[in-house]
């Protein structure tokens, strides 16, 4: 697992090799530059976060049994999509001033997230919230390792890239990866207690830029990556969600945990790594706790539940 980006994927090579070739051979350079530099990518669920902040002063204003017909209407709405077997929903109620609750949506269509933010909308308890924020993205993985070694081997056969062979047995190696992560495309949420949600974005400027890197020389910095996550896969679940051209930053990532401490401990630790000393750029933290959509009413009467329920 690996928190700081697209996914606990694969990844291989070092600078001198980015400019020599795997084995210092020139023209191993050469016939690498001639591949595509973009990585092949799989999509699961469409997700929306919602970051909320939640009127205290004016709900302590409604009457006892309005609140609580209140609450009632949005756990009713809610609850059903918890469980949902093709895309699921969550509640967290968020630590400190950036907002008070946070949906976490998750759906296989763009259309069905924005039908989600309408049957919200329509809930009286809408009245009583201010969105602070949202993001919105795809649940991704990145294909470095798969994508070379289809790049090499089309290449060696002479394909042209881009030629209708070529697109084809690009479209053959992605059906063959996504049916065998579907898992990891289309995941439930988990149940943890704890959630970490933050976009972040491979740093560009005058003196680095990550996509002028080789594929294998970024290959191998994911590759080191992934390394120090998966040492954390007991304690931690992550999805990672691409929102290139859907949201300001490129990336989403989620971790779930029921220690929070482990958060810390696990993006600290990857700080240390060159693809993220180097390239990676992170923006807010949302840290947030689930609470089931039965329990919603406790929530805003200002209770916090002792404990998250799958």
């Amino acid at each position: 697992m690996n928190p700081t980006h697209p996914a606990a994927r694969s990844h291989a090579t070092s600078p001198h090799h980015a400019k020599t070739g795997r084995d210092g051979d020139p023209n191993a350079a050469v016939e690498a530059a001639q591949l595509p530099a973009v990585p092949l990518t799989l999509e699961g669920y469409a997700t929306l976060h919602q970051m909320m902040r939640f009127r205290h002063s004016a709900w302590r204003a409604l009457a006892p049994n309005d609140r609580r017909d209140i609450a009632a209407e949005a756990s009713a709405l809610l609850a059903p999509m918890e469980t949902k077997p093709d895309g699921q929903s969550a509640l967290y109620s968020l630590l400190g001033h950036k907002g008070d609750l946070m949906f976490v949506h998750f759906r296989s269509t763009f259309d069905q997230l924005n039908q989600v933010e309408l049957d919200l909308a329509r809930l009286r308890l809408t009245d009583f919230l201010e969105p602070t924020t949202s993001y919105l993205s795809v649940i991704e993985l990145g294909l470095y390792e798969s994508s070379l070694k289809t790049y090499k081997q089309l290449a060696g056969r002479s394909v042209e890239p881009y030629s209708e062979e070529w697109n084809k047995s690009i479209q053959e190696t992605i059906a063959r990866q996504k049916e065998a992560m579907k898992p990891r495309l289309f995941p439930a949420l988990p149940p943890n207690r704890y959630i970490c949600f933050y976009p972040m974005n491979r740093l560009r400027g005058e003196d680095k830029n990550w996509y002028t890197l080789s594929m294998e020389e970024r290959q191998r910095q994911m590759n080191e990556h992934g390394l120090v996550g998966r040492r954390y896969a007991g304690e931690v679940k992550q999805i990672i969600s691409g929102s290139i051209g859907f949201d300001d930053w490129e990336w989403g990532v989620d971790l779930f945990a029921d220690d929070p401490l482990v958060f810390k401990k696990l993006i600290y630790e990857m700080r240390f790594d060159q693809v993220s000393a180097v390239y990676a750029l992170f923006g807010s933290f949302y840290i947030g706790l689930r609470v089931p959509a039965n329990r919603l009413y406790e929530l805003l009467e200002g209770k916090l539940p002792e404990r998250a329920e799958s």
